[in-house]
């Protein structure tokens, strides 16, 4: 039924996409805070392109324009929580058009906290990664802001953020409404031209172009607004309610079958707060919170869609309560707290007539189903001296049930556990080491759904993840740097399995996945900084009949940059940036993945201070307008296939953007 810790990576500024500085700040072993992402969300407010540009752990995978999704480590979707003010929301989208991370702006964003491994038991489902993002939050103060952008290919952004109050009650609001035509690859191309392309090339089926009359229309509008207010009860007392509403419209899928007619999402929230609570109870904490999504997509815009257009309208909500209790006892640092929540999740497909608009049921793409969470998570945290010791637990309970009786439901228990350890050599150099186990239950589209040529498995069983990481940190005066590894043994992990010549079905295997990511920074005088950062993973599934390729997918090769910055006069700074990749060619050819060149580009900005109230930002990304591909093709994703290679989407090419901010 369908219803309507933080580590600077040690450095001090890392370009974003479009060589903008968000920067990295502080050190922990599990995580990377991504600071002043607002500030410097300029080429676009989509938070993937700007988090995959500041953090070596994280890869983007390009779907759109907008609304691109992360990788952490070469995971992505059910193998890495996302977390927002401590809410949670999931895509509707079976072929990810709508990911978790498209639903929250880059400018309502104060900071964005990348966990690294299985380091969270405040969540439910981090098996191997995670984002903790954190927006605005209103001020006393009155404070406001508002931002105008520009760019190539139509690009046009206003935002604007205004937030004040009293000793007693504190508001603020923030809205923003962006827009784009589709954006030129380094060869001239638009998103209507690569599939025509891919169509002569034998990649796409003649169908699947775009009509002529819609072969230049925009690639996506995006409004969003968010609104907060923090009322003081009693003395250390307060409570907070938020709501956040996305509404994206037209958005371009090139390389998929469908674009999205809509997605539009609500994220409620209610909070209490109570600080000191008794001698050594430092706080309590309760939040309810409600999301959900709503999203269509269809074939309107395509040549199959001419006389009768085809629409798969998925939609999913999530609610929740979390209690946290925290408490500071000589010494000792502890956090005991309750998890629940229920998500339901479930789609129609339809045909429309053009000519008519008669609209005519083609069955359920997504039977409703229900997965109910219960979970109870503890963390310590003690020092020793030089020697700083962290260590969580969390025991997860799960129902899935579906509304279809002709399929069963399936019920999970888990029990993840961590500890971290962090030693100070001296004052300049640490050594940090953690091993942690946690677990991700399979979600309705792997358990239950037929769509297109993917099928569903009931009997799969939950994914855990055992994982070790150590670390190495030196910090001086004129040079930072820090050098992270990891080694994941994954067993039971959800992956498709090849039927047929071109249907697919899932399954659990064992696999491993290891790595390294380094950052380094070097300050060679008071105004000018050197930045580099890199990470290298390869993924390996053990040898099956099944999975004869022994590559696991999503796995990017090589990658890094170095950026130059200069501050040319008081917060005033000039950028440049090379970003480059490997040759991809560790893939898993048996599961759709190809073979993808290396490359370079460069980026180059420059942030000029007019004044204490006035910011103004021009750059250009892919100064040298390359043609290139970042994303593979791993058949997770439905993409655009003529029986041979599966459509590749191009990266955009050289991209001028410019950004005035006035603040007060």
């Amino acid at each position: 039924m369908i219803s309507k810790k933080v580590i600077p990576l040690s450095l001090v500024v890392a370009a974003i996409l479009g060589a903008s500085e968000t920067k990295l700040e502080k050190i922990a072993i599990e995580s990377t805070v991504v600071t002043e992402v607002s500030q410097n969300a300029q080429v676009s407010a989509d938070l993937a392109s700007a988090l995959s540009s500041s953090v070596p752990s994280i890869d983007m995978s390009r779907r759109s324009g907008i609304a691109n999704d992360v990788f952490i480590r070469g995971q992505k979707r059910d193998n890495i929580s996302v977390d927002v003010d401590g809410t949670k929301i999931y895509g509707a989208c079976v072929n990810r058009m709508d990911p978790p991370v498209s639903h929250i702006l880059a400018n309502q964003i104060n900071e964005v906290e990348v966990i690294e491994g299985p380091y969270d038991v405040e969540n439910f489902g981090t098996l191997s990664g995670g984002l903790k993002i954190k927006t605005k939050k209103p001020t006393k103060e009155l404070h406001g802001e508002v931002d105008f952008g520009l760019g190539s290919w139509g690009y046009k952004k206003i935002g604007a953020t205004g937030s004040g109050g009293t000793d007693t009650i504190r508001a603020l609001i923030s809205a923003s409404y962006e827009t784009s035509d589709q954006y030129e690859d380094g060869n001239g191309n638009t998103l209507a031209e690569q599939i025509d392309k891919a169509v002569i090339k034998g990649s796409a089926p003649a169908a699947t172009k775009f009509q002529p009359k819609y072969k230049d229309i925009e690639a996506y509008t995006k409004k969003s607004v968010m609104s907060k207010i923090f009322v003081k009860t009693l003395e250390d007392q307060e409570i907070r309610l938020s709501y956040t509403g996305n509404r994206s419209d037209g958005v371009l899928y090139a390389n998929s079958k469908m674009d999205a007619a809509y997605d539009d999402s609500n994220i409620y929230s209610i909070e209490y707060n109570i600080d000191n609570v008794a001698n050594g109870y430092k706080n309590i904490n309760i939040q309810y919170y409600y999301s959900d999504v709503d999203h269509p997509m269809d074939t309107k815009y395509r040549v199959s869609g001419a006389t009768n257009y085809s629409t798969n309208h998925l939609k999913t909500s999530m609610q929740g309560v979390k209690l946290k209790n925290s408490f500071d006892i000589d010494s000792y640092k502890l956090l005991l707290g309750l998890d629940g929540s229920k998500r339901t999740w479930e789609g129609e497909k339809y045909s429309t007539a053009v000519a008519t608009g008669i609209i005519t049921p083609m069955g359920v793409s997504l039977t409703h189903t229900e997965t109910d969470n219960r979970a109870i998570f503890a963390k310590l945290e003690k020092s020793f001296g030089d020697l700083k010791i962290e260590t969580g637990a969390r025991y997860d309970s799960t129902d899935i049930t579906p509304d279809d009786v002709a399929k069963h439901s399936n019920s999970y228990d888990a029990f993840s556990a961590n500890i971290l350890a962090t030693y100070s050599i001296n004052q300049q150099n640490r050594i940090f080491a953690g091993f942690g186990s946690a677990a991700r239950v399979p979600d309705a589209r792997e358990l239950y759904p037929i769509v297109d040529t993917i099928t569903g498995n009931q009997e799969l069983k939950q994914t855990k993840n055992r994982e070790i990481d150590l670390g190495y940190e030196a910090s001086y005066d004129s040079f930072n740097f820090k050098i992270k590894t990891f080694y994941s043994m994954l067993e039971d992990y959800i992956y498709l399995r090849k039927t047929g010549a071109t249907t697919y079905t899932f399954e659990n295997i064992d696999a491993a996945v290891y790595g390294a990511e380094l950052s380094s920074s070097y300050f060679a005088t008071d105004k000018l900084n050197i930045n580099l950062n890199a990470s290298y993973k390869r993924g390996k599934k053990e040898s099956s009949a099944s999975q004869p390729d022994s590559d696991l997918a999503d796995m990017a090769p090589l990658r890094g940059k170095i950026g130059i910055n200069y501050e040319y006069m008081n917060n005033s700074t000039a950028t440049l940036e090379m970003q480059a990749s490997a040759r991809w060619n560790n893939i898993d050819s048996t599961n759709g993945e190809q073979e993808l060149a290396g490359w370079n580009i460069y980026n180059a900005k420059i942030k000029h201070a007019i004044d204490k109230h006035t910011e103004l930002s021009v750059g250009v990304n892919n100064l040298l307008n390359k043609t290139y591909i970042q994303s593979n093709s791993y058949v997770d994703l439905i993409l655009l296939s003529s029986g041979g290679p599966t459509m590749l989407l191009n990266e955009p090419g050289r991209y001028f953007y410019t950004n005035l901010t006035f603040k007060f």
